[in-house]
């Protein structure tokens, strides 16, 4: 994943990003880069260590219905093999995923981000929402 797609993804957690924008670029893919951003984004996911808990939160916050397949794959828990199902459902549910996904990293992404903001070692807990912070990434990225 390019360091401006970490960037808006981890800006999305703070609530600094919509989910539209993220939607547009996912859209402008094709089949291969959907797929390849799809699970780029698990691997963040599981990064922002989510629990069980935070399912019923996910499903809430990303206004899908409950009965759709990736929520009742969602349901059966976090661990890897049960994300790594639902990534690989069909082309169809594709948008779908990215909204419960993004809406699963969210929620755990927030957790964390209250326990660990500012930690000058892990550059996306910092407040992304001023210029200087994401220049600094983006400097640091090159060196």
């Amino acid at each position: 994943m390019v360091l401006q797609d970490e960037i808006l993804l981890n800006k999305f957690g703070q609530g600094l990003a919509s989910y539209e924008v993220l939607l547009d670029k996912f859209q402008s893919f094709d089949l291969d880069d959907r797929n390849k951003f799809l699970n780029e984004l698990l691997f963040l996911v599981l990064q922002s260590k989510p629990n069980d808990d935070d399912v019923g939160a996910a499903i809430s916050e990303s206004g899908l219905k409950p009965t759709f397949t990736p929520c009742v794959l969602l349901r059966k828990g976090v661990a890897y093999h049960n994300l790594k199902k639902i990534v690989e459902l069909p082309v169809g549910e594709q948008e779908k995923v990215l909204k419960l996904f993004l809406s699963l990293f969210k929620v755990s992404y927030q957790r964390r981000f209250q326990l660990e903001k500012n930690d000058p070692h892990k550059w996306w807990y910092w407040d992304l929402s001023k210029d200087e912070n994401i220049k600094k990434v983006i400097e640091t990225a090159k060196s």
